[in-house]
Order: C-alpha cells, then sequence, then structure tokens
C-alpha cells in the first residue's frame, strides 16, 4: 500500500510539474508582451527584464489617443458583438432544423455546410470581394459582419448539430405536452441545453473575429471602419515599427477576449464534461 501512495503521489508531482511547465510557456509571451509595452523603443530589445525598473505608461496613453485606439476598440467590440450574435442565432435555429425536423435534403443540405468547412477563407477572397463590389457592400460595416458571419455558419451549425442529437427525446415531448410548438422548444428547452455548446460557440467564433485581419484589410480602405488588428498596422512602417506602441496596442486587444475567455470558461468544462458523459 505504501509503495502504491508513493507511486500515486511521484505520478502527481510529474502531472503538475509538467502542466506547470507548459502553463509557463503560454504565459510568458503575454508577460512579455506586457513588459515590452512599458519600455521605450530604445531599450525594448536591450532591457531584458520582464518587467522595467521604469515603466513607462503614457504608452498607452499614447496609443489610446495619437494612435486613434479608442475608435478601433470601439469597430471591433460592435463587429464582435454582431458577428456573434448573428452566428449564435443562424447557427442555432439551422443546427436545431437539421437535428430535429425532417425535410427534404436534409442530409444534403448539412453536407453542404460540412464542406464549407474544408474551403481555407483566403481561397474565397477573389469571389468574395467580386460579390462584395457587385452589391456595393466595400468599405461598409453590413459588408463585413455579413461575410464574417458566413465564415463561422458552418463549424457553429456542426458542433450545436451534434449536441441537439444528443438531447433527449423525452424533453421534446414533454415540452410538447406543455403547449410548446416547435419554436417554444427551441427557446425553452434546445438552448438551455445547449449553453456549454453555445459558449464554445461564442468564444471560438469571438476569438476568430477579434484576430480578423486579412478580410479587414481588403474590405476597408478607411481609418474609422478599421478594426483593432488592422489598426495595430498604423505602429508599423516601412523602415521603422515602434515596438513599445505596437505591445501596448496589443496589451488593450488582449485584454477583452482575455476576460471573455475567464467568464465563459466554466460552460466549456461543463461543455467536456458532458460530452464525455453522453458518450
Amino acid at each position: 500500500m505504501l509503495a502504491f501512495n508513493a507511486k500515486k503521489t511521484a505520478t502527481n508531482i510529474m502531472v503538475h510539474f509538467l502542466l506547470i511547465s507548459v502553463s509557463i510557456t503560454c504565459l510568458f509571451p503575454l508577460l512579455w508582451m506586457l513588459g515590452s509595452s512599458l519600455k521605450t523603443q530604445g531599450t525594448v530589445f536591450s532591457d531584458m527584464s520582464i518587467i522595467p525598473a521604469q515603466p513607462h505608461f503614457e504608452n498607452y496613453v499614447t496609443a489610446w489617443i495619437d494612435g486613434g485606439f479608442g475608435r478601433y476598440l470601439f469597430n471591433s467590440l460592435i463587429y464582435t458583438v454582431t458577428v456573434v450574435l448573428g452566428i449564435v442565432l443562424v447557427s442555432s435555429l439551422a443546427a436545431f432544423a437539421f437535428s430535429r425536423l425532417k425535410f427534404p435534403g436534409r442530409n444534403a443540405f448539412f453536407i453542404m455546410f460540412l464542406a464549407a468547412m474544408m474551403m481555407p477563407l483566403p481561397g474565397s477572397f477573389v469571389p468574395l470581394y467580386v460579390l462584395m463590389v457587385k452589391l456595393h457592400l466595400v468599405n461598409t460595416r453590413i459588408g463585413y459582419v455579413l461575410c464574417l458571419i458566413n465564415v463561422g455558419l458552418s463549424f457553429s451549425i456542426f458542433l450545436l448539430k451534434t449536441y441537439f442529437d444528443k438531447m433527449p427525446k423525452e424533453l421534446e415531448d414533454a415540452a410538447r405536452i406543455d403547449g410548446c410548438n416547435r419554436f417554444g422548444i427551441y427557446r425553452h428547452v434546445a438552448l438551455p441545453f445547449a449553453k456549454p455548446a453555445l459558449a464554445v460557440v461564442v468564444i471560438f467564433n469571438a476569438l476568430n473575429v477579434w484576430n480578423e485581419y486579412v478580410l479587414a484589410l481588403i474590405i476597408f480602405n478607411s481609418k474609422d471602419l478599421m478594426p483593432l488588428q488592422r489598426g495595430l498596422m498604423m505602429f508599423r512602417g516601412e523602415f521603422l515599427t515602434n515596438y513599445p506602441l505596437l505591445m501596448a496596442g496589443l496589451t488593450i486587444a488582449a485584454i477583452p477576449i482575455i476576460i471573455l475567455y475567464l467568464l465563459m470558461q466554466k460552460y466549456i468544462v461543463r461543455g467536456v464534461i458532458s460530452q464525455a458523459i453522453f458518450q
């Protein structure tokens, strides 16, 4: 018994040591980014300390005011909230229909959505841009939002459908007995049941929209419409990059998505546990 406990303790120590090592390697880039944002252009590569002895918090003020970060942050918040809400609404309705309703061509349409997941976004830039030009949606907020909603639908529908498939039929029958129609079952039964999957959809798509750069580079040519990641390139010149201001901008850009993840992590963990139980 003592030998078994000693072996178990040694295994736990090794596992925790490995997990702590992985956590440190993940956190170090964030700490380096934070430290670099508090340095000057002359010391950003010469000062090897994580947090400098004389931090320059004015870099954040310069990035916010002179760099126009307030405008870029507002644009990114608008795009992220609008796109995520659109994806959650459309994908949950479509996934519920694919999972619980029977209609002609259901499997064919679902396979078509799955096939769209195999097409990388850059591969669709040319036809997408031509379509945006013909619809007069280039350099508009609505054009950018519609493109990003379309990009996130395939994965979200696939994830939510697999979750709705595991919803017990007894819940649906009980809701129907209580007087719920199809939409009532979707709203009062399916959506609460799929909260963990919805949390994953929100986190995944919010992260994608918040970090999106290439599509914004193609769609926008007005600074007033640019999102945060596109605005970060304002600190990068042809011959010189202002690294402290760039790192300050990256730190500002990382804070909202980190807060969102911390708020939603319990639902993600619950989703992983429930998936294991269902299987």
